[in-house]
């Protein structure tokens, strides 16, 4: 309590020092008395008080040997460790240079303890906390306590952010092997976070790097498990499940701490070497397919009007077994109405009576002769040779 009483008084005597304050009956200024005739505040010419620093020296006396200004009588007590008993402008009787520095040290120590043992936690973020470079605890969101550094350490770790890795990370060619021995261009991107704050940072050196070696791994793995025709066209779903699942497995034996969000496949074609073919060989395809549907959809249509027949002749004969004659009469004059509907038809009403008939016009021939008579030709008269 001693030492910080009189290092209070030290401070509090300093503004006294630096200015000089004299309170005498002249009441002269820090730079001497106020009332020089000469505008400079210098005082007298016989030198009775310190001189203004900013003014020129009188006349006469500008080569001469300046006085001792209040500001070097206060660094020269200062290094001589405030002797003087006290005076105004020194420092507090008593304190050796020592117990300065032990103060001075003191104050650090607490400035460090103050910056390293309180640690702010954000809400996306998780405090890891290590004694002697070991694990020891988390901290969750919120204001933390741990012992200063270097006793313990705190790093913090946002877990809600979602980490992008791309492949390839710069323009150029990602050439994989598929199953059918053919070479596909595959661009994608895998979306991970952190689920083990404590995991991520222990249990693998480089957490990114571990993350693209394994995708890259992974994604060898499933395109060489499937044909072009798959890679480039509908299989990319199942290529992204299965790179998916794969990671996220090898991630886990490694306690790495790390989720998958997901897998997309941004690109996926074949070589540039072989791009036209390949665009030609898809049209192809695309008009196989289109081909393809245009037959489903007939077929279906065929079987849709088959069934529909087939349920109406169901319908007829649950007709036909409850009433056999009428049925087979009706079926019957449907039948002949259908047939005589596309033909020429001559009617004959009156019973045992055969009228004449004209054939050709019935036909669709030559246009009758009149008297309803067919022309027949006049037999020649004589013997014909």
């Amino acid at each position: 309590m001693a030492i910080s009483n009189g290092w209070i008084a030290r401070v509090w005597k300093w503004p006294g020092a630096l200015w000089n304050e004299n309170k005498g009956p002249d009441n002269k200024g820090p730079w001497g008395s106020s009332g020089g005739e000469d505008g400079n505040g210098g005082g007298n010419d016989g030198g009775g008080g310190p001189r203004n620093p900013w003014s020129f020296p009188p006349e006469g006396k500008r080569g001469g040997k300046s006085s001792v200004t209040s500001l070097d009588e206060f660094l020269k007590r200062a290094r001589k460790g405030g002797g003087g008993g006290g005076g105004r402008g020194g420092l507090p009787a008593g304190l050796p240079p020592r117990q300065v520095w032990v103060i001075g040290l003191g104050l650090l120590a607490l400035v460090w303890i103050a910056f390293t043992s309180i640690h702010v936690i954000t809400p996306e973020q998780r405090g890891v906390v290590a004694s002697l470079g070991k694990y020891s605890r988390t901290m969750e969101p919120g204001i933390g306590w741990s012992l200063p550094a270097p006793l313990e350490s705190v790093r913090k770790v946002n877990v809600q952010q979602i980490r992008t890795e791309d492949f390839p990370t710069a323009a150029g060619e990602n050439l994989m092997l598929t199953q059918d021995q053919n070479i596909v261009d595959l661009a994608y991107s895998v979306r991970w976070d952190i689920s083990n704050p404590e995991d991520y940072l222990f249990q693998i050196a480089n957490a990114d790097q571990t993350v693209r070696a394994t995708a890259e791994s992974a994604m060898r793995a499933a395109v060489a498990g499937i044909s072009l025709n798959d890679a480039i066209g509908p299989g990319r779903t199942v290529i992204e499940a299965r790179v998916q699942q794969s990671m996220q497995e090898i991630l886990d034996d490694y306690n790495s701490g790390v989720r998958v969000q997901g897998v997309s496949i941004k690109n996926a074609t074949a070589p540039s070497a072989v791009d036209e073919a390949f665009k030609q060989v898809t049209a192809a395809q695309q008009e196989a397919e289109a081909a393809r549907n245009q037959a489903r959809a007939y077929a279906q249509q065929i079987l849709a009007l088959a069934q529909g027949e087939a349920a109406q002749f169901d319908k007829i004969y649950e007709q036909y077994r409850l009433a056999p004659e009428v049925t087979r009469r009706r079926i019957y004059y449907e039948t002949m109405e259908q047939v005589l509907a596309k033909s020429n038809k001559t009617i004959v009403e009156v019973p045992g009576v055969t009228p004449y008939l004209p054939l050709p016009a019935v036909r669709g021939g030559g246009a009758q002769p009149k008297g309803g008579q067919s022309a027949q030709p006049a037999p020649q008269q004589g013997g014909g040779q």
